[in-house]
C-alpha cells in the first residue's frame, strides 16, 4: 500500500456536514497532493449529489439518525447502529484508514465507533454552536477535537473556525467590488445591501425586505436579495428610473461575487453562512430560524458580541423594523465600516489547512 495518508471523512447528509468536510479534504491535498480520501456517507441527504461533484470516492453505509431524546426511534438505534458500524468498518479496512475525520451527520457515529474498535486515530471537527450527539460521544474517545468557535462545550476542544473555500477564505473583497458589483447590475457609488435566505431561501427574510423596498430606494441603498430557488417577491419600488436598483436572483453559485459586491448582509445564522461572513469581514443582520432550540442565534452571538452582527427574532423582522432599524444602519458607511472590522476579527480563514496539517501530523505520527 502506498505511503500517502489515507483518510476517511465522516460528514454527510446536510450541506453544513458535507462542506467543511470537502473543504479539509481539498486542504489535504494541497498540503500532500498523493493522500488518498475516502467519505462516507448514505443515500440520504445530499451525499450523493454534493461529496461525487467535489471529485471523492464515496462510500454508502446505512443512515443511524441519533434522535434527542429518549423514545421508540431510540431504543431501536442500538440494533440499526450495528449494521452501519460493520459497513463503516469494511470500508476503513478496505481504505486502509490510517485516520476518521468526522463533521458530525449520520455518518459519523458508525465511523467513530468502527475507528475505536480498530485503534484509528478519530478527529473531530463541529461547526454547530450546539454539538450534536455524535460529536458529544466522539469527544470523550479522542483528544482530537476542533470546534468552529471557543464558546462551544466540547471535552478536548480547541477552535480553529470551520473549513471553508478558498474562493471564499481568500477573498478580497475591495480588490474584487467592482467586478462583482457589474456581474450583478449594481453601481459602484451607492452601498449594497445583501439579502439571503440560504441555499433555499426564507420566506420571513425575503417579506420583510421586498416589504421596504421604497424605504431602501429612497435612502440610496441597492439590494442584491437571493431569494431561493423555489421563490419569489413582488418588489414595488416608486422613483426615478435611474434609482438604486433591487436585483433579484434566485440563487447564487459563485458566492464570493456576491459578497465582493455587498457592504452588509441580511440571512439566517447557519453555522457556515456565520463562518464565511466573518472570515470575509461582512457585518450582517442575522435573523436565526426559529426552531431547534434556537441553535442558529448561538452561531450568531459570537459576532454579535464582538461587534460585527445584529441578531433579531424572526417574528421581530418585519418590514417596519427594516425600515425603522436596518435602513439607518446600513446608511452609516462608518458604522458599517466599525461592524465590519468588528466581523472579520471574530472570523477565521485558515481552519481548512489549520485541521489539515493536524490530521497530516496524527497520521505521520501514527507510521512512525
Amino acid at each position: 500500500m502506498s505511503s500517502a495518508a489515507r483518510i476517511v471523512v465522516a460528514g454527510g447528509h446536510s450541506a453544513g456536514h458535507i462542506e467543511p468536510a470537502m473543504n479539509f479534504a481539498d486542504a489535504v491535498r494541497r498540503l500532500e497532493p498523493g493522500s488518498e480520501i475516502t467519505a462516507l456517507g448514505t443515500v440520504r441527504g445530499l451525499d450523493t449529489t454534493l461529496i461525487p461533484a467535489r471529485g471523492y470516492p464515496l462510500e454508502l453505509i446505512p443512515p443511524v439518525p441519533l434522535p434527542r431524546r429518549l423514545n421508540k426511534a431510540l431504543l431501536s438505534t442500538p440494533g440499526r447502529l450495528r449494521a452501519s458500524v460493520r459497513a463503516a468498518g469494511a470500508v476503513l479496512d478496505r481504505a486502509g484508514a490510517q485516520a476518521v475525520v468526522g463533521f458530525g451527520g449520520y455518518v459519523a457515529m458508525p465511523a467513530y465507533v468502527a475507528a475505536r474498535r480498530r485503534h484509528i486515530p478519530i478527529v473531530v471537527h463541529e461547526a454547530n454552536a450546539r454539538p450534536g450527539v455524535a460529536n458529544r460521544v466522539a469527544a470523550r474517545l479522542t483528544p482530537y477535537v476542533f470546534t468552529a468557535s471557543a464558546g462551544v462545550k466540547l471535552r478536548h476542544a480547541t477552535a480553529i473556525g470551520i473549513p471553508l473555500r478558498p474562493a471564499i477564505a481568500t477573498l478580497d473583497r475591495a480588490a474584487l467590488r467592482a467586478e462583482a458589483r457589474a456581474r450583478f447590475g449594481l453601481r459602484d457609488d451607492a452601498p449594497v445591501l445583501m439579502v439571503t435566505g440560504g441555499s433555499q431561501g426564507a420566506q420571513a427574510i425575503n417579506r420583510a425586505v421586498a416589504g421596504a423596498a421604497d424605504a431602501l430606494r429612497a435612502a440610496g441603498v441597492q439590494v442584491l436579495h437571493v431569494v431561493g430557488p423555489q421563490n419569489s417577491v413582488d418588489v414595488a419600488v416608486d422613483g426615478a428610473p435611474d434609482g438604486p436598483p433591487y436585483v433579484v436572483v434566485p440563487f447564487v453559485e459563485e458566492m464570493q461575487y456576491a459578497y465582493a459586491a455587498a457592504d452588509f448582509v441580511v440571512c439566517r445564522s447557519g453555522a457556515m453562512t456565520c463562518a464565511e461572513l466573518g472570515a470575509v469581514g461582512l457585518p450582517a443582520v442575522y435573523v436565526p430560524l426559529p426552531l431547534r432550540g434556537g441553535e442558529q442565534r448561538l452561531n450568531a452571538e459570537p459576532i454579535a458580541a464582538a461587534g460585527g452582527a445584529l441578531i433579531v427574532d424572526n417574528d421581530r423582522f418585519t418590514a417596519d423594523w427594516v425600515r425603522a432599524e436596518l435602513v439607518p444602519l446600513v446608511s452609516d458607511a462608518e458604522r458599517v465600516a466599525r461592524m465590519a472590522a468588528a466581523a472579520g476579527r471574530a472570523g477565521a480563514r485558515d481552519a481548512d489547512e489549520v485541521l489539515a496539517r493536524r490530521v497530516l501530523e496524527i497520521v505521520a505520527g501514527g507510521r512512525r
